[in-house]
This record gives structure tokens, C-alpha cells and sequence, in this order.
């Protein structure tokens, strides 16, 4: 597994995120007719940039589009650390056969730890207890590139009961030694760098919170 490469954003995927926010936040706050209508052409020229430069269609990008509503703000995606036996937890998921820290997007309502407390339960079988912050990440600045900006927070977790299961997303759980890790990730949901920083912890639990 290739800790050292990580690429930069694209620039047109930038323009059409950026648009793509400014238009729907726009759209959210007009106050005529007039205003609506050139918000909704700057989403159609954020759809137009990103179908140029992707295999993505303009149509199905505007449908995606329209279906955000309110202002633009990132999404939150949480994960897991947990330890056993000085291994780290993951999970395989069935969209792409790729390995993450078991988590997901939290959902309104949700307290961010009670989030990636759910999230573990399901993903991996076991019920676990959030214990602090190991980073807050800018989720999108690396390929795979995602539509959508986010922000994911990465967790400590302790096992307090359950045993190893998989469920609808995930297709095997296991945990791995740091010289053992599976060379194949599941893209943007979990990165090199959040399992260097998860097993600094391990090694030095006082260790400060990362962010971007």
C-alpha cells in the first residue's frame, strides 16, 4: 500500500463543485423569478463542466444536482479506529471489493460519535465506544474524486462487546498489523494516511487531533 502518493484536486472538478455549491445556495435564497433562473443556468454550466471532464452525462448530473436542497455545506463522513491485539479493524466493501475503516455518512440528528458508533455496530458486528478524535480530514482533495465536498472524522473507538459480522454493505471483516495491511483500499473511505495516523495513536495515545 502506497502511503506516500496522494494527488492533487483537478481544477475543473473545483469549478464545477464550487458552482455547483454557489448555484444551489442561490437557488435557496432567491427572491424572484429572474434570480432563480440564472442560478439554475450556473448548475447547468457546473453539470456541462464536470460531464466534459468526466464519463458522467449532463441530465443525470442535473437530476443529482436538483435533488440538493438549502444551502451548500460539505457532507460528514465518520470512521472507526479500533484496535485488537495492537491490529486495526476493517472491513471489505461489497461496492468494490475495497478495504475501509468500518463508518459511513452520519445522518441528520446524529451526535458524531453516537454516528460512528451505529455505523461500527453495523458494518462489523461489534458495539464499540467512541473515545476521541483522531483527525478531521478535507475528504475530497485526493483520487477517486467524489461529486460532493466532504469533511470525515476519524474516531478512536474501544470493543466493548460483539463479535465479527458482516452485513449488506460489508463482505468480510478482519484486523490487521500495520506490516500486513490489504494493498487494496475502498477508495475515499478510508486513505493511507488515516490508518498511519490511527496506528500513531496506538503507539502514542497523547498524541495531538490532525486536521486540514
Amino acid at each position: 500500500m502506497d502511503v506516500s502518493q496522494e494527488r492533487a484536486i483537478p481544477q475543473w472538478l473545483e469549478w464545477g463543485r464550487e458552482i455547483q455549491a454557489l448555484s444551489q445556495s442561490g437557488i435557496h435564497f432567491a427572491e424572484n423569478t429572474f434570480q432563480r433562473e440564472r442560478y439554475e443556468r450556473l448548475m447547468e454550466i457546473a453539470a456541462e463542466i464536470l460531464s466534459t471532464f468526466s464519463d458522467l452525462e449532463t441530465v443525470p448530473l442535473m437530476g443529482l444536482f436538483n435533488n440538493q436542497i438549502g444551502y451548500a455545506t460539505p457532507r460528514v463522513d465518520v470512521r472507526g479506529a479500533i484496535f485488537r491485539d495492537e491490529k486495526l479493524l476493517l472491513v471489505r466493501e461489497r461496492q468494490d471489493g475495497g478495504w475501509t475503516m468500518p463508518g459511513g455518512w452520519a445522518d441528520v440528528g446524529d451526535m458524531p460519535s453516537e454516528a460512528v458508533e451505529r455505523e461500527v455496530n453495523e458494518e462489523a458486528g461489534f458495539k464499540v465506544r467512541a473515545q476521541k478524535i483522531i483527525g478531521v480530514y478535507d475528504a475530497n482533495r485526493t483520487g477517486p474524486w467524489e461529486l460532493f465536498h466532504a469533511f470525515k472524522i476519524v474516531f478512536l473507538c474501544e470493543i466493548i462487546s460483539g463479535e465479527a459480522r458482516t452485513s449488506n454493505e460489508t463482505s468480510d471483516v478482519g484486523f490487521f498489523a500495520l506490516e500486513n495491511l490489504p494493498e487494496k483500499l475502498s477508495g475515499e473511505r478510508t486513505r493511507p494516511r488515516h490508518i498511519m495516523d490511527a496506528f500513531s495513536n496506538l503507539v502514542n495515545p497523547g498524541c495531538a487531533t490532525i486536521f486540514d
